[in-house]
């Protein structure tokens, strides 16, 4: 391996091995390297201009990984989400990704996106950063993401939100009052009002 190669690993590694190609650019990865590397199964392409050092443990999570990097302003919602706080048996065979309305879709070979527009004050609402394979993404707390549930229940089923809520107050420390605050937010403390009171 030359010295560009081994400087271009140690990039990789003090980045938590995952970089997009503009990224390792401007940390002094030339492109003959980044490439010669890829060619070499050194690099795996996690997607188009994504990459990740091989032998590295596997991802638990490399959809959300590869969409934190690829389109960090997106959050991640609704039945990925739940499947992130455990609160569903569902597995999302898309990621679900709530983006600002303003903003254009991006383009992915993978993994494929299920995008949702929210209002701007529903989009900003319960954003939490969590930090996954050393990337850095953007999730909607369980409390929110159970009234997105119920505000999307025409597109995922009732049965889902409902296995979430259920889920949740065998949580300790539910919090069923902030769950009331941001379906107020959501326009839909109406439609979660009775489930929350059927359940206690």
């Amino acid at each position: 391996m030359t010295s560009a190669q081994e400087e271009c690993r140690r990039i990789f590694r003090a980045h938590g091995g995952t970089l997009r190609t503009g990224e390792a650019l401007a940390a002094g990865v030339h492109p003959r390297t980044l490439y010669a590397m890829r060619d070499a199964g050194v690099l795996l392409e996690l997607s188009r201009g994504l990459y990740r050092l091989a032998g590295l443990l596997p991802l638990s999570s490399p959809d959300l990984a590869t969409v934190g990097k690829r389109v960090p302003k997106g959050v991640v919602c609704l039945i990925s989400a739940l499947a992130f706080h455990e609160l569903t048996t569902q597995i999302p065979h898309v990621v679900h990704l709530a983006l600002p309305r303003n903003m254009r879709t991006p383009k992915l070979d993978h993994p494929p996106l299920q995008v949702y527009r929210f209002s701007p004050e529903a989009f900003k609402a319960g954003v939490e950063t969590h930090t996954i394979e050393g990337v850095v993404i953007q999730i909607y707390s369980m409390e929110k993401t159970l009234v997105d549930c119920f505000k999307y229940r025409n597109k995922i089923g009732l049965d889902v939100a409902l296995e979430a809520l259920r889920s949740y107050r065998g949580r300790r420390g539910a919090r069923l009052q902030r769950v009331l605050e941001y379906a107020r937010v959501c326009r839909v403390e109406s439609v979660v009002r009775p489930y929350l009171e059927a359940s206690t």
